[in-house]
């Protein structure tokens, strides 16, 4: 019978087929063959004694949070409480596309700013729209649900920016559980424990465990250049300009005459700097 991997919680795997739900382990071949079975993992398993036997071929996947063929990444950004991360922003972004995954940025807690803070934020997506993402905010529940309508989607984002209460408010039978914000640390708690995929109007959602950090993993320095949107886009002198010291660079006289959005072209430095 073949399923779909909708939780993995203490190497316990639920999958969905047609038939309903089983709770399965993963054969002992796996551990063998170095095989991690993931959440959103097509597999064939032994229903009668719920095994899985083998794991479909994916089309992509994540180290963290740990999923498999993903369609879209709903980055959950929160713009108050926690303040508005352009680094952890720009990393996902990244490392989202450099795993062919189409990244939509959602706002949320727009209603804490003020209207300076507001003009501000509002500067800095037109911005991320110009250069091709696509933005919205956790109020356009209309918007979101098209655009995830029939897809496998992870909500990614940092501790306490609203991933469980969008999901709650895309399906308000879910009742997830969600959290205050630490005023000290100024995050929230990890309220979603393991990936789960949650179905809502015929789409697959991944409320994933929050995360403040992550990690460009088997991503050189022209990965990262190719997988942001404007620094690829160079007509630069030289083909594999890195646009940092090259002369008669092109991303550099854009960023001077601010057509590049310095805090992208600074994280952009710290990204490939670290490599």
């Amino acid at each position: 019978m073949e399923g779909i991997i909708i939780k993995n919680e203490s190497n316990n795997y639920t999958v969905r087929t047609k038939k309903g739900i089983n709770i399965c382990k993963a054969r002992g071949k796996f551990r063998i063959d170095k095989i991690t079975p993931l959440v959103g993992d097509h597999v064939i398993i032994d229903e009668d004694n719920n095994y899985i036997l083998d794991v479909k071929k994916r089309k992509n996947s994540l180290v963290r949070p740990q999923i498999a063929n993903i369609d879209i990444a709903l980055i959950v950004t929160s713009v108050k409480e926690p303040n508005f991360d352009s680094i952890l922003l720009d990393k996902l972004l990244t490392i989202v596309s450099f795993n062919n995954i189409e990244p939509i940025i959602c706002l949320t807690k727009k209603d804490l700013l003020t209207k300076e803070e507001t003009k501000k934020i509002n500067k800095i997506m037109d911005y991320y729209q110009d250069i091709g993402y696509t933005v919205t905010d956790n109020n356009n529940i209309s918007k979101i649900k098209k655009i995830i309508k029939d897809k496998i989607v992870v909500f990614a984002g940092q501790s306490g920016a609203g991933k469980s209460s969008l999901l709650n408010k895309l399906d308000k039978n879910l009742s997830l559980e969600t959290s205050e914000i630490s005023k000290a640390l100024g995050r929230g708690k990890h309220t979603t424990r393991c990936t789960t995929l949650y179905e809502v109007d015929h789409s697959l959602i991944a409320d994933t465990p929050g995360f403040s950090s992550v990690d460009f993993i088997n991503m050189t320095k022209e990965n990262i250049r190719d997988n942001m949107k404007e620094m690829k886009n160079g007509s630069c002198k030289y083909r594999d300009c890195m646009h940092i010291k090259e002369d008669e660079c092109s991303i550099k006289k854009l960023l001077a005459e601010g057509k590049i959005l310095s805090s992208r072209y600074d994280n952009y430095k710290k990204f490939i700097g670290g490599k």
